[in-house]
């Protein structure tokens, strides 16, 4: 392929995996700090 087309190919994923990592890092943050905040409201009601 062209080279100039295999770097912004390179580039695009790049990209995507920044992405997926960053949405990872966030939920991965949200699970440590927040972890009652997941239950669903009948869940808190349910169990104190």
């Amino acid at each position: 392929m062209n080279a100039e087309l295999d770097y912004t190919i390179m580039q695009h994923h790049a990209a995507e995996l920044r992405q997926a990592a960053a949405e990872h890092r966030r939920v991965t943050q949200a699970r440590t700090e927040r972890p009652a905040e997941r239950r669903s409201v009948f869940a808190r009601f349910l169990v104190p």
